[in-house]
């Protein structure tokens, strides 16, 4: 083997052009989808960030149906405190989560007393909707980052069009589900800014207020919002926490819970999706670059050498022998290319975080690349060139295996 790597590398060096044209178009192509696999893998961890660390938590609990109707905020699907009791139980038992918030939704009329206009409005524990939503508080733009009772968070775009300020009195009128109406006064404490996606809109109170405001007897949760550990175990996790909730049922026996991720409530999810699938089509692309590149060196490497490989087979050289060393010299351009590729990829994503360019989404500005490489893309990337370069290389190597060497010495 390793004799027949010498002659492998020899030959690559006998045609040192053709071999670095092929081993840079190689090593361009795996730059090409480290960068872009590492620049949208930024981009993609940051959109999911902001949908699950700034209003929707890793993935939610609701009552069974509720989901279906959540543009109504429904009130009559609330969890009441028998099935809340039971499904704490439940969560607190799960070494997995690291947090969890139970949250009252509804919709609302809001009045600064000059102007009327519609909100939906988030009833939480501050501080347990903060461990469950970090970045909450970041997404106030002024006022005070604690929630008290009385106190209201209100979305920019619907402070500035009702020109509510900081310490102004305003007043929420609210439907329960018994069709009674109530209102309460409330003090402007906060200004958030408005994230795109489901609930980037939503205003804020304590949940206590809002069970007062909808006359609860009482507390009735709408959802219950969860962070785990380990967000990369979240399809596990929710596995499992569906098989335990699955238990809980009604009296009727039907399920009590249903539970989603964050990808079943946030439409970006399928922007990630399409992410995912932008990245897939630039490795096929990848794999038509090497599988051309090699099979075309290749190809031309066994024309120009028919009489030396005539020659090779008529001293008694096995055609498994051949065979191989026309492989061995595809696989050392495909190692070659890939490992250069890896090492070129690397220094420009370095450079590229280096520089700290910033990108704007949606209405959230100043945002920092950071494209990150993960090893396991690198082994699988190196690998996928590797193995395409072995095919692409089988195909001229069988046709020098299976000359002929009276044919073979005879040609010119």
């Amino acid at each position: 083997m390793g004799n027949l790597l010498k002659i492998a590398f020899r030959n690559l060096l006998r045609y040192k052009r053709r071999t670095l044209l092929t081993a840079s178009l190689i090593t361009i192509g795996v730059v090409f989808v480290l960068v872009f696999t590492s620049v949208t893998g930024s981009f993609k961890n940051m959109m999911i960030a902001q949908n699950t660390d700034s209003m929707l938590g890793h993935l939610q609990v609701h009552r069974k149906g509720y989901v279906a109707s959540i543009d109504n905020l429904p009130l009559n699907l609330n969890l009441k405190a028998g099935a809340m009791a039971r499904l704490e139980k439940t969560l607190n038992a799960q070494p997995e989560i690291a947090a969890y918030s139970p949250r009252i939704k509804f919709g609302a009329m809001f009045s600064t007393f000059v102007e009327t206009t519609n909100i939906r409005l988030n009833g939480i524990y501050p501080e347990r909707e903060s461990a469950v939503v970090p970045l909450l508080p970041a997404r106030i733009l002024e006022g005070k980052k604690s929630l008290e009772r009385g106190d209201i968070w209100l979305p920019e775009l619907l402070a500035k069009g009702m020109k509510a300020k900081i310490g102004d009195t305003v007043v929420i009128v609210a439907t329960n589900k018994e069709g009674s109406v109530n209102g309460k006064q409330f003090k402007v404490a906060g200004v958030l800014d408005s994230v795109t996606g489901p609930g980037g809109r939503d205003g804020y109170i304590h949940i206590e207020d809002a069970a007062e405001v909808l006359r609860m007897e009482g507390m009735e949760i709408s959802e219950v919002a969860i962070r785990l550990k380990d967000f990369g175990r979240l399809d596990s996790f929710q596995g499992k926490l569906d098989a335990l909730l699955a238990k809980e049922l009604n009296q009727q026996g039907k399920p009590i819970f249903e539970i989603h991720t964050w990808e079943k409530l946030s439409p970006f999810y399928n922007i990630a999706r399409m992410i995912d699938v932008m990245t897939f089509f630039m490795k096929l692309m990848l794999i038509a670059i090497v599988l051309v590149s090699i099979m075309n060196v290749m190809i031309m490497a066994v024309y120009e050498r028919i009489r030396e490989i005539g020659t090779m087979a008529a001293i008694g050289t096995p055609p498994g022998r051949i065979l191989s060393m026309f492989v061995l010299e595809g696989l050392s351009l495909g190692v070659g290319g890939a490992i250069l590729g890896d090492i070129a990829g690397a220094i420009i994503i370095f450079i590229l975080n280096m520089l700290k360019i910033t990108y704007d989404f949606g209405r959230q500005k100043g945002f920092v690349l950071h494209a990150g490489i993960n090893p396991a893309d690198i082994i699988v990337l190196s690998v996928i060139v590797i193995i395409i370069s072995v095919i692409a290389s089988l195909q001229p190597a069988f046709k020098a295996s299976r000359m002929e060497p009276i044919k073979a010495l005879r040609h010119v």
